[in-house]
């Protein structure tokens, strides 16, 4: 399960989307695991964002997809909706124009790892 971030109508909203996996002989001569198609990838960067950390109203400056190491954030989509993202929750996050979305570290704060897509200029 990937949780998305789109914005197809200049406001951002949250959509549930299904990863296919496959059997694959990823890592031979280890037994076969599941797993995706590749995705090209252009940049990895740790975010750390600790406790009461808040982004208010912004777009993502790429588009990129967030993992979930530890703690937890809250997020606000400009449609009003708010979910929580943990350990081992995955976004692919497109709202690079409009409103954007409001972001606040709960629980401790978060650290995630962020791979930005092709086309993502290195910020910096």
């Amino acid at each position: 399960m990937c949780d998305c971030m789109l914005i197809p109508d200049g406001a951002s909203h949250f959509s549930d989307e299904e990863m296919e996996l496959r059997s694959s002989n990823f890592a031979p001569p280890a037994p076969p695991v599941d797993v995706s198609a590749f995705t090209p990838a252009k940049h990895f960067v740790l975010l750390h964002m600790p406790e009461g950390w808040f982004g208010d109203w912004h777009p993502t400056p790429y588009r990129q997809f967030f993992f979930w190491l530890s703690g937890e954030t809250e997020v606000r989509v400009s449609d009003g909706e708010v979910r929580r993202f943990g350990i081992g929750s995955i976004v692919l996050v497109e709202d690079t124009t409009g409103k954007g979305h409001v972001t606040k570290a709960v629980g401790g704060g978060a650290l995630t790892a962020a791979v930005q897509l092709p086309g993502a200029q290195h910020p910096i």
